[in-house]
């Protein structure tokens, strides 16, 4: 890419603007992920298994809600580290310009889908078809698996 032409004639943006503004979109999601499984974290080592109650002895309940409260921490935890992760392949992709295309119609992703979800590999149609597709095999898969059980009697 030619980083020195940033429109072309007519005021229309040109590939290396757009590539300029998507890097920069999804350098600023990247930091701010990090930034919040980085806090998220330190939390948990701050605050330890129990909430910071390590002190204080812990009936069955209480033990038993910091221990979900724990869960749901790590969860969060890995489900930004996921993000971060697919934001982190969106760069690799933008760098080897792969990135903003559809993966099954090759047409640009729209700019407002890519800032709501920075690491979407389907333009919005293909994105539907394809859940449609999945949604579809997942109810025939529970079909199958509902009549297997009158077979298994």
């Amino acid at each position: 890419m030619n980083e020195t032409q940033k429109v072309g004639s007519g005021g229309k943006r040109t590939p290396d603007s757009r590539y300029n503004e998507l890097k920069h979109m999804l350098e600023g999601r990247r930091r701010e992920m990090q930034a919040e499984v980085q806090g998220r974290m330190r939390d948990v080592r701050t605050e330890g298994a129990w909430g910071g109650k390590l002190n204080e002895v812990l009936d069955a309940v209480e033990s038993s809600e910091a221990d979900i409260q724990e869960e749901i921490e790590f969860a969060l935890i890995q489900m930004k580290s996921e993000t971060l992760n697919k934001i982190n392949d969106a760069l690799a992709r933008l760098d080897q310009g792969d990135y903003g295309n559809c993966f099954e119609c090759g047409e640009e992703i729209a700019e407002k889908r890519l800032r709501a979800l920075p690491f979407a590999v389907r333009c919005k149609d293909c994105e539907e078809a394809k859940e449609v597709v999945e949604q579809r095999e997942r109810h025939l898969a529970a079909r199958r698996g509902a009549t297997s059980l009158f077979f298994d009697m």
